[in-house]
């Protein structure tokens, strides 16, 4: 059993922003997620070799909000791919599953009109 199918005469949209961005994205991820890592690798190697109370309090900050960083880059990066899917689904082909005429179309909701039986040998 088919339960979805294609609308005759539908046609595509063209592809749009949605299809560029979604294939950035995983450089975009890769890259937002390697920056703030980077970073706090830096600071590390930068940090006094006998540690003071001082330097270790900093570099937990530089971990707290490279974490954070991450996090909303993350969440922002699903938002959009998510975004880019139901552009590209909404975009696509249409579907319908179980098409029927409604009888009564101009007045929605209102009972169907009554047929009037003509009698027979009339036109």
């Amino acid at each position: 059993m088919n339960w979805l199918q294609k609308l005759p005469g539908f046609t595509r949209s063209a592809p749009g922003l949605e299809w560029s961005l979604w294939k950035k994205l995983p450089w975009i991820g890769l890259l937002g997620t390697a920056l703030p890592m980077a970073l706090v690798g830096m600071a590390y190697l930068w940090a006094p070799d006998p540690p003071t109370p001082a330097s270790e309090r900093e570099l937990s900050q530089w971990l707290y909000i490279a974490i954070g960083v991450l996090l909303l880059h993350w969440i922002l990066m699903l938002t959009t791919s998510i975004g880019c899917v139901i552009v590209m689904l909404m975009k696509g082909p249409a579907f319908v599953a179980d098409g029927f005429e409604v009888q009564h179309s101009d007045h929605p909701g209102s009972p169907p009109l009554p047929t009037v039986e003509k009698p027979q040998g009339t036109n």
